[in-house]
């Protein structure tokens, strides 16, 4: 098994160099920006000198339905700028009536299922970091960061917030756009003359995607290796001043049922402090942080074996989060953010808030081929259950190689600091945890390879014999076939206390083919077969899980969506499990079952006001059976808000002696804008699994740009009585000053 693992690391780096040298160069188009010769005021007219003269961006490529011919609906952008913003422009004609398709006034709205225009902008031209703006034609805003080239589903990072500007007029059969992007937002290299950026307009009352830089229709809107390039007329710049101080102030009351305890006076002050050591690199400084706004994780029904992962939302580790956080592969991650901040109660064996004292984090680039970050948080200790306060670093240096590859290296550290932990025992004192770890990037011109290998190391006071993680991946994807294969081998002692790593002492192959065809069809877009298989064997090269799928999608040209597959199961319990999990007798480790089961998925048209999507299996289970069923319902009025429901049951049926359990979960929200600026939230989601209600009320209002007043409730109930467990109301303003 390891000759077999090594002579397929060797196939993957000759397919994958063989990849880079046989890439076919992106078509580009260009477009010169100007210096504007005139005070550009956002009004939504684009009647300046400097708009007659500038030089349109137009002649979009369409991607959906088809992209094989230029877009029917007509959009034109144009580009200026001055000392402080990049001004964008554009007239995005329509010529269909009725109704613009949009979710909320609520700004940053989903990607799909609004009408809008995407600036994409790759200041770097490095084809692997960007960022997106987009706004829709009632001038609704929403910004994210792009990653590892934006071409696949987990490539974007929506959560990113920053400062812009912006003014949008609408029309009978046109709406107008005029957008300020500050330069002190972007991060660029003083003296740069060429940026890539692509435009993308999403016309669902033409049902179309289009984009000004062609796309293959089987990439993604963000795809930054189809960007086209944006030529200055002069070399730009750095911001004469670009710091930030965003204060934070918050009062409120918590009180713990459970406990007991008398009710809690919340009171907190903090900042964060952005300054912009040069225009491409950033320093972030954090005095007693606090996360009271962030929206509460969607509750899942947990019928896994291992833990289930929740990405992170705080604003704090977002911007160049990649850097840290990309590391390795889903599922082993040498540095999970989401670790810092919090505690586990050893007498309990429940996740505990920890309060963050401060933190410093340096990340940028220091041109194009070099990108370098450095993080330390310090967390508070835990007097009452004798965790001390721990010290959190992450070190990591990425170097482009070939076009848009790069090699990167990760340093971890969790390290107990003895002076403010006064209480805490000797032996947690003691307790430390490294990890180390070297990982290449593989990216081709034209984004039909991708894939990474990687070597990961941890070191501990008990590091054991096999302390290390290794995987790779390589993906080639045209328009018809998407080709895979990943392999992963972890030590049983590989200890990444400060990661996510959902299990240990096992070597994982998972390859996959799928085919797409695209018929000549006024009701289906694409459809086509996929295998995959994923199989498990521990160090002893026994397997322990095998899955085969056979999986068939179809997409519809209305928007609709659906695939189906059958699915071999086998597993091998390597401990006692019950596959219930509501504390019933469990399967003895060493067992092994044989199971086969359906899975589906079906997707509405999204572009309706009543939309829906559900996911599910049904079949064998362990040694019973289960039935699943779960998705979201959605009913827009538009553009005041959305009504939704995300559900989910599951009916597990087991032989006796063992526990047959049905496990609902409904969790209706409210999500209604009652301005551009002015929000409501609620969120109530019932869980009999652990058998809670939880009630999550968010009022915000935006007073100016990135600057905040929030109202948080949190309820939680026991869900058989409707009795009150803990309850709190927090009040916190933010304001954002540039210095």
């Amino acid at each position: 098994m390891n000759r077999l693992l090594r002579n397929l690391v060797l196939v993957l780096l000759s397919a994958g160099l063989t990849g880079i040298v046989r890439a076919v160069p992106v078509n580009l188009k260009s477009v010169t920006i100007k210096k504007a010769n005139s005070i550009i005021r956002l009004d939504g007219v684009l009647d300046e000198e400097s708009w007659l003269l500038a030089e349109p961006a137009a002649d979009f490529f369409q991607r959906f339905p088809a992209d094989t011919s230029i877009a029917l609906t007509h959009t034109e952008v144009k580009l200026t700028y001055d000392q402080d913003f990049l001004y964008v422009g554009a007239i995005c004609y329509d010529d269909v009536d009725g109704d613009y398709v949009v979710s909320s006034l609520r700004r940053d709205f989903e990607g799909s299922g609004n009408d809008a225009l995407n600036i994409i902008i790759d200041p770097f031209s490095d084809l692997s970091n960007g960022f997106l703006f987009g706004i829709t034609p009632y001038g609704v805003q929403r910004e994210s960061l792009i990653i590892n080239g934006g071409s696949g589903r987990h490539d974007e990072n929506v959560s990113w917030d920053n400062k812009w500007f912006s003014k949008v007029s609408r029309h009978k059969d046109h709406w107008v756009v005029e957008i300020a992007i500050p330069f002190k937002t972007l991060r660029y290299k003083e003296g740069i003359e060429t940026w890539r950026v692509n435009f993308v307009r999403i016309d669902y009352k033409q049902n179309e995607y289009s984009n000004w830089n062609w796309i293959p229709r089987n990439f993604s809107m963000t795809s930054l290796a189809h960007t086209g390039q944006l030529q200055w007329d002069q070399p730009l710049n750095q911001p004469i001043s670009n710091i930030s101080i965003i204060p934070y102030a918050k009062v409120g009351g918590a009180k713990n049922f459970e406990e007991g305890t008398a009710g809690k006076f919340i009171r907190g002050l903090g900042t964060d402090v952005k300054i912009g050591l040069t225009s491409s690199l950033n320093l972030d400084l954090t005095v007693n942080p606090d996360f009271s706004q962030v929206e509460v994780d969607q509750q899942v029904t947990d019928l896994d074996r291992f833990e289930i992962y929740y990405p992170e939302k705080r604003q704090f580790f977002l911007e160049n989060g990649d850097l840290f956080a990309d590391f390795g592969s889903r599922s082993l991650r040498p540095f999970f953010s989401r670790r810092i901040g919090i505690a586990r109660d050893t007498n309990t064996g429940q996740n505990i808030e920890n309060p963050i004292y401060f933190g410093a984090r340096l990340s940028g680039r220091i041109n194009k081929d070099w990108r370098i970050g450095a993080m330390t948080m310090q967390a508070a200790d835990e007097k009452e259950i004798g965790i001390p306060s721990i010290n959190y670093a992450v070190a990591a240096v990425q170097r482009r190689v070939f076009a848009r590859s790069n090699i990167a290296a990760i340093f971890v550290n969790k390290q107990p600091v003895e002076i403010l932990s006064p209480e805490a025992d000797s032996a947690e004192l003691r307790s430390w945890n490294r990890v180390a770890g070297l990982d290449f990037n593989l990216a081709s011109l034209d984004n039909r390879w991708t894939g990474k290998i990687f070597y990961h190391h941890s070191f501990g006071p008990d590091a054991g014999n096999s302390p290390f993680s290794h995987g790779a991946s390589i993906q080639y994807q045209d328009e018809h076939w998407d080709l895979r294969w990943s392999h992963s081998l972890v030590g049983e002692d590989y200890n990444a206390e400060v990661g996510y790593v959902r299990r240990t002492s096992f070597k994982r192959i998972t390859p996959e083919v799928g085919y797409d065809f695209y018929p000549n069809s006024r009701m289906i877009n694409r459809h086509g077969p996929s295998l995959e298989y994923e199989g498990y064997w521990d160090m002893g090269n026994r397997k322990t899980d095998e899955t085969w799928g056979l999986r068939y999608m179809l997409r519809f040209n209305n928007q609709m969506f659906a695939y189906v597959s059958g699915n071999k199961e086998y597993i091998l319990l390597t401990d006692d499990f019950d596959p219930s999990r509501i504390d019933g007798p469990e399967l003895p480790a060493g067992s092994d079952y044989h199971n086969y089961y359906f899975r589906y998925f079906v997707r509405s048209d999204i572009r309706k006001p009543l939309s829906f999507d559900a996911r599910g299996r049904m079949g064998e289970y362990y040694n019973g059976t289960r039935f699943e069923i779960e998705g979201d319902a959605n009913y827009r009025f538009r553009p005041f808000g959305v009504v939704s429901l995300n559900f989910s049951y599951n009916r597990v049926h087991l032989p006796d002696p063992y526990h047959d359990a049905d496990l609902y979960l409904i969790g209706p929200k409210f999500d209604i804008t009652f301005t551009k600026t002015l929000y409501f939230a609620m969120l109530i989601q019932y869980n009999n699994q652990i058998n809670n209600v939880n009630v999550n009320a968010r009022f915000q209002w935006r007073y100016q740009p990135a600057s905040d007043i929030y109202i948080v409730y949190t309820d939680n109930y026991f869900g058989d009585v409707f009795k009150s467990k803990s309850r709190a109301l927090v009040f916190k303003i933010t304001y954002w000053l540039n210095v």
